[in-house]
């Protein structure tokens, strides 16, 4: 984790007429230069809810989706001609590039010999044994999502400690599981406790009281969360080990550490959701920080972006689960799907483990994101901005505050929605990708000094425009 803050200046300012200016400006050219993924966008609404096949392609702070066309390494082509520097990356899908070519190679060689048939592909001890010496853990079970993955390691959780609540914590991201899509009811700002527990506002058609099964506590606070398992009932915590959706929250020096030794000494599982924490090094935050979790849960890049994703366990873990399966009467677990390891996932599973997210793909991309980051940070120490970068191997985020946030609390406090979105519109006009939100930006292998120059170039006439 790298972290920094450029000093503030008393004389910078942002100017919300010179925002606004900009903001319409940028529009009316994105409209002007993207007619076909309009009229796309249009057509589309006679099938699709809000025009997208899944609604969050209308999330981005753009007038309308734009279409794509092709995506290559890091690149990726529009329908109206676009060749966009894509820091992106499909939101972590796409972490090694698009299209990693031994991915490629693997589809086009498994497709025709057959896409799924519920039966363990011939690769599954290979991949088997290269999940163990990239993460560390000896066990191994494949989802289709990173979200499966979560939502059926707590299901083994409970199962096997027979205790009933789950801990998570304040602006945490696991997918779309239910026990997750919570946070505290003051903003996180106080305390801790289940009481305060309530199921975020956004969530739509939530029937069940999710603070009967999870308790939320904020990140970094060691105290709320050994007051919590003090009571005895918490099967598992599952966190990532830097947030990431809520703004990139780093962990504070020995949190971490601490937080095993309390799941360990209440009987607690300790699980990792790595999904975006693979930009850290190989094997995530686990191998490079030296954590030894329970769990440990990998989606979204594992297979190189195809829909897949794993979740690993300790030896010990490993016979409790198969000790509470066999004690179970026969029938649906409630844990797997009818295309979870399907042949086709496999065969891209292990290109990727193989030949793609190998010690070499991770200097590149390391390198580049330094380089990145320290072209950003010179423009806003040029420009006294009281603003800072905060780093997590190759994914990186400006943050709206001087120091990176200790919490979700601290994070949200330091949005602005309106610069965030300026700023993304802007530097796509200008051939750059970012994510639709909180102005983080991805590192691919393939990317390269002009293509850093690039974001920092825009980031530099961006706030030339913006500032007083």
């Amino acid at each position: 984790m790298t972290t920094t803050a450029p000093p503030a200046a008393e004389g910078f300012r942002v100017d919300p007429e010179r925002l606004g200016r900009l903001w319409r400006r940028e529009t009316g050219l994105f409209v002007e230069r993207h007619p076909r993924s309009a009229a796309l966008a249009e057509s589309a609404r006679a099938h699709y809810l809000f025009g997208v096949p899944m609604h969050w392609m209308r999330d981005w702070p753009l007038p309308f989706p734009v279409a794509v066309a092709e995506a290559s390494g890091n690149r990726l082509k529009t329908v109206d001609g676009d060749e966009l520097v894509d820091y992106c990356l499909g939101d972590s899908g796409a972490l090694f590039g698009h299209s990693p070519a031994p991915v490629v190679a693997a589809l086009a060689q498994q497709a025709p010999r057959g896409l799924t048939a519920m039966l363990p592909a011939e690769a599954v001890t290979s991949v088997g044994r290269r999940l163990a010496d990239t993460f560390g853990l000896p066990h191994w079970q494949i989802t289709l999502s990173a979200t499966d993955a979560n939502r059926f390691a707590l299901r083994w959780a409970r199962a096997v400690t027979g205790r009933p609540r789950v801990l998570v914590f304040d602006g945490c991201y696991h997918g779309t599981v239910d026990d997750t899509l919570v946070d505290l009811a003051d903003g996180g700002r106080e305390g801790a406790g289940g009481a305060r527990t309530v199921a975020r506002a956004s969530l739509l058609g939530q029937v069940h009281d999710l603070a009967l099964g999870t308790v939320v506590v904020p990140f970094n606070d060691l105290d709320a969360v050994r007051r919590v398992l003090a009571a005895g009932d918490v099967a598992a915590v599952l966190t990532e080990p830097a947030l990431t959706n809520c703004g990139l929250v780093p962990p504070r020096p020995g949190f971490l550490a601490g937080l095993q030794v309390a799941c360990r000494s209440s009987g607690t599982l300790l699980i990792l959701d790595e999904t975006h924490t693979l930009s850290q090094g190989l094997g995530g935050c686990t191998r490079a920080w030296g954590l030894d979790p329970d769990m440990l849960v990998a989606g979204k890049a594992v297979a190189g972006g195809l829909p897949c994703a794993v979740y690993g366990f300790t030896a010990e873990l490993a016979s409790r689960m198969e000790a509470a399966k066999r004690a179970a009467p026969d029938g649906h677990s409630g844990i797997g799907t009818t295309l979870s390891a399907n042949l086709l996932a496999v065969a891209a599973l292990e290109a990727t483990l193989a030949e793609v997210m190998t010690r070499s793909t991770y200097d590149a991309m390391l390198g580049q994101a330094a380089d990145l980051q320290g072209r950003l940070e010179a423009v806003l120490a040029g420009f006294g901005t009281p603003w800072s970068i905060t780093r997590l191997g190759a994914r990186m985020e400006l943050q709206f505050c001087p120091h990176p946030p200790a919490d979700a609390a601290e994070a949200r406090a330091a949005f602005d929605a309106a610069l965030e979105r300026a700023l993304h519109l802007y530097q796509f006009n200008r051939g750059v990708l970012l994510t639709p939100f909180h102005n983080m930006l991805l590192v691919a292998p393939q990317a390269g000094p002009a293509d850093a120059a690039r974001v920092a170039d825009n980031l530099g006439a961006y706030l030339e425009e913006v500032s007083t």
